[in-house]
């Protein structure tokens, strides 16, 4: 018999970022690049319910902003081939939407030694100096040292390493590429508590807001005007599928009713914060638009309402000002599935599966989830709201 573990998760089916105006150069064109899931790049004998479990885990992370890769965990992210230097090796990395430069931590090694196109960032650069710098100058070297995650948890996912240029290979076509010179990246030097699947994995390709991540690099220089997109089928699908990340003009025009959503800029956060004012469960809002600053960043840091698209699995806070919106939002299908009769499921469960039912056969009208942004509201499906998983396959 199934069982369904209910818990919030929104897949986000097609993400345009826009980003403040920049400079352009030239007739803005565009690049395209292949997403490609871990288990497609290095097939491995995981169940789906297996996958799933380390989704779960991989967004109970991202709560504390710590989707940076650790041990044991780089299965379950998006994967891009990029060669960088003179003579090029392509190289893996996972697509992440939170932070910034392009980090290089691990094997394969990438010897910046052997590359005529390489050189580090100078002090006087404006990234490694001012107001608004990125990195700081130590022993005449532009560095930096990042943490993931809460400060004070012991482990965190922490790499150092010098600022630095480079030349990228983006793909034109299936045959050709195109160089583009002196992007910045991080050259890693050291990388606590990080390891990208035994080193088949090369670092984290970023497409935050910031000023040294990739998309913003290529507006700045006028390759990709100002904005990127991807499309995220259902995630059953997307642990097989391929998708396509696009800049620029290479960006299909939009088909349908669209809606849009401002993004919210904080001073020195370069996430994609956008302004969530109420949840519904099924057609019933919860009035948390009542409370003001809900879902707003607090001062302490934490808070707000972000995309982060390099996770599949979404969360919603406990810890929101007024209110526990995530203890209200459960409390909501608790109660649908409990009037339905749903047997519930005793005993151990998975962590963030708590919510657990015996499913019914040919039962279909499984509840939905609307989030209601200021200037459009984003409809989830009930067959997108639940993990559907075979007793025999969970308990493996």
């Amino acid at each position: 018999m199934a069982r369904i573990p209910v818990f919030t998760i929104a897949i986000l089916l097609f993400f345009i970022a826009s980003f403040q105006a920049s400079s352009a150069t030239s007739k803005p064109t565009g690049l395209s690049m292949k997403l490609i899931r871990r288990d497609l790049l290095f097939p491995g004998n995981l169940t789906t319910f297996q996958r799933i479990r380390r989704l779960v885990q991989l967004s109970v992370r991202a709560q504390n902003f710590d989707s940076f890769p650790s041990r044991n965990q780089s299965e379950d992210n998006v994967l891009v081939r990029l060669p960088i230097g003179r003579v090029p090796e392509s190289y893996a990395y996972v697509v992440e939407f939170k932070i910034g430069s392009q980090f290089h931590p691990k094997v394969p090694i990438y010897d910046s030694r052997t590359s005529t196109s390489y050189s580090k960032l100078p002090c006087t650069h404006e990234l490694c100096q001012g107001e608004n710098n990125r990195f700081r100058c130590y022993n005449n070297e532009c560095v930096y040292n990042i943490q993931y995650g809460a400060t004070s948890r012991r482990n965190s996912a922490r790499t150092k390493g010098v600022a630095s240029f480079e030349a990228f290979q983006f793909p034109v076509d299936t045959v050709h590429t195109t160089v583009i010179n002196d992007m910045i990246f991080g050259c890693s030097n050291d990388n606590p508590n990080i390891d990208f699947a035994n080193g088949q994995i090369s670092g984290i390709l970023g497409l935050s807001r910031g000023p040294d991540g990739l998309a913003s690099q290529l507006a700045k220089r006028g390759i990709i005007e100002n904005r990127f997109s991807y499309c995220l089928v259902p995630f059953h699908d997307v642990l097989r599928q391929l998708t396509i990340l696009r800049f620029g003009d290479h960006i299909p025009l939009p088909v349908g009713n669209l809606q849009y959503t401002d993004f919210i800029l904080y001073p020195g956060r370069n996430h994609y914060y956008v302004e969530l004012l109420d949840i519904s469960v099924g057609f019933q809002k919860k009035g948390f638009e009542s409370i003001p600053g809900m879902f707003e960043l607090r001062q302490d840091g934490l808070g707000g309402s972000l995309i982060d698209s390099g996770t599949v699995v979404s969360t919603i806070d406990e810890n929101t000002i007024g209110r526990n919106a995530y203890k209200e939002v459960m409390a909501e299908f608790q109660a649908y599935y409990d009037k339905k009769n749903f047997g519930r499921k005793v005993g151990q469960v998975e962590e963030k599966f708590e919510l657990c039912y015996y499913n019914k056969a040919g039962f279909r009208d499984f509840v939905t989830m609307t989030l209601h942004f200021e200037g459009g509201d984003y409809f989830i499906d009930g067959k997108y709201m639940h993990y559907f998983a075979d007793e025999e396959e969970e308990g493996e």
